[in-house]
């Protein structure tokens, strides 16, 4: 099986590190817009040489999602029996590419749900993956043999694989993943706007700071455009989430502590969740 990533950082070059090593890509080709980062892939032994994705049984699109839309196009419109798989973290946009071109079987959605805050071939990771959710949009849409070659990426990649449709995907994936990282940023912008004492920040930053704050040193290259795509999706999980801000700055203003510790008791109904 020959795989092409397109995409050498987190995301792809951990697919292709684990892929190589289960033995389920014979050869991975690696496409990225960086040379640097192809010459540090090809270093790290994450690909093994550099070239044409269409050589590929398999190709992978693991760029920005605003990026990687636009380069499904160019992909469909030359593709024959290859089957295309993207790992964005919204699908929105490229399936509307997608829908509107006669070689949409060829392309099967999905989102692994797995990432860090790194970035770089250097930041791939063998297992990574294992135990995760890998998100498969809109199946139905997908040729057979493209939707059954991609379950068998999941399988390798030990992830539990999940259908929906993209929409739901979308909204979804702005309350457990897009908030987050906004939360991070926000908090990071917060401490350093208040806190000018960097000293301070790193002699006193406890676990639960870094644990919260961990996030934003994500690379913002690729946030914005899943902010971008996902705009009204996140508009809404963060109308809800100053709501509740709201609720815990009213509780302080007016001392009550009863109804803080409502809340805070609330909360914790996310353990039993989590832990399911």
């Amino acid at each position: 099986m020959v795989v092409a990533i397109i995409g050498t950082g987190l995301i792809g070059g951990s697919m292709a590190l684990t892929l190589k090593q289960m033995g389920f890509a014979d050869k991975v080709i690696g496409v990225d817009s960086s040379e640097t980062h192809l010459q540090k892939a090809l270093k790290l032994g994450i690909i093994d040489e550099t070239g044409d994705p269409l050589d590929a049984d398999l190709i992978i699109l693991a760029i920005p999602v605003d990026a990687g839309a636009q380069k499904l196009q160019q992909l469909l419109d030359n593709a024959t029996t290859q089957t295309i798989m993207d790992v964005g973290s919204t699908k929105g946009g490229i399936l509307t590419i997608a829908q509107a071109h006669p070689n949409r079987a060829r392309f099967v959605a999905t989102h692994p749900m797995w990432g860090t805050e790194f970035s770089g071939p250097e930041a791939a990771e063998y297992g990574g993956f294992r135990g995760r959710a890998a998100v498969i949009c809109d199946r139905e849409d997908s040729a057979p043999d493209a939707l059954d070659l991609v379950e068998k990426v999941y399988d390798a990649l030990e992830m539990r694989k999940v259908y929906m449709d993209g929409q739901s995907h979308d909204m979804h994936a702005a309350y457990v993943s897009h908030i987050s990282h906004i939360t991070s940023f926000a908090l990071a912008n917060t401490v350093l706007e208040k806190e000018r004492e960097e000293d301070a920040i790193f002699t006193l930053a406890s676990g639960g700071f870094e644990s919260t704050v961990r996030l934003a040193k994500s690379n913002p290259s690729m946030w914005v455009p899943i902010f971008r795509e996902n705009r009204e999706n996140v508009l809404d999980v963060l109308n809800e989430h100053i709501t509740q801000l709201r609720k815990f700055k009213s509780c302080l203003e007016k001392e009550n502590y009863t109804y803080l510790q409502e809340l805070i008791e609330q909360a914790g109904e996310i353990r039993r969740v989590l832990n399911k």
